[in-house]
């Protein structure tokens, strides 16, 4: 992306203070956003994500909530749109794993994850979309992943709700859009983050086997992607899943 090409623009990444979050906090400065930033846990990374996104010359805050949880996530919601003018791009980037084969996953597990990777982006969509209905300009970007749309052995719960934000992610885009709000996802692949640190070395040079590029993908090429869905150039592109996934699935 070209310098300052989203000057003036805001925006909310969820789950912003690490990994994929992180660096699509920090190409979006990079791209003239203001940023607001939040995140459930991690204080310390979150204040460093914000300070480098300073340096671009932006503004950017930090916000502390469970998006899964309603008056947390609503509550978040006020405070930035009183901080903010007003939000142009929403990346719905916060999700968690708890990964276990099915037969042996509680209801625990799996409200845990639909809470934050389906629950989550409807609670900040719904109450940030009015406003960019109303400005007549907007970018909603989902981050999916790959096993929503190949499935993933002890990923039951993980693999609905990515397939849950492709599908939420076509059927916004067809509601809005021609209120002037694009709706896209990015699907990613096995990406050097947090989530897959703890998979043995076996199985991630299993995965490295089956994907044509034969390596894992850096945090900075998805948020590229999501960046040049929040851009200008992204501008006629709606309903869409721009995988991000080094070939594992075509």
């Amino acid at each position: 992306m070209s310098s300052d090409n989203l000057k003036g623009k805001s925006a909310l990444i969820t789950g912003g203070s690490r990994g994929i979050g992180k660096e699509t906090v920090l190409s979006l400065a990079a791209a003239g956003v203001d940023v607001a930033i939040n995140y459930h846990n991690s204080d310390q990374a979150a204040q460093k994500t914000a300070e480098k996104a300073r340096e671009f010359g932006v503004r950017a805050e930090i916000y502390k909530a469970d998006v899964s949880k309603e008056d947390q996530a609503e509550a978040m919601v006020e405070n930035i749109q009183s901080d903010f003018s007003h939000i142009d791009i929403l990346v719905n980037n916060a999700g968690i794993t708890r990964d276990k084969s099915f037969l042996k996953m509680t209801k625990m597990m799996w409200d845990e994850v639909l809470g934050v990777n389906l629950n989550g982006p409807f609670l900040i969509t719904h109450a940030l979309l009015p406003s960019m209905i109303d400005s007549g300009w907007g970018r909603v970007i989902n981050v999916a992943s790959v096993v929503g749309q190949t499935g993933n052995f002890g990923q039951a719960n993980y693999s609905v709700t990515k397939g849950g934000l492709i599908a939420f992610t076509m059927t916004l885009a067809r509601e809005v859009s021609r209120k002037g709000v694009t709706v896209n996802a990015v699907a990613p692949g096995f990406i050097e983050t947090d989530m897959t640190k703890d998979i043995p070395d076996v199985a991630l040079d299993g995965v490295k086997a089956m994907t044509p590029l034969g390596r894992l993908g850096k945090p900075e090429e998805v948020a590229a992607a999501i960046s040049f869905l929040a851009g200008p150039d992204a501008s006629y592109i709606t309903g869409q899943v721009l995988p991000v996934n080094g070939g594992l699935y075509m």
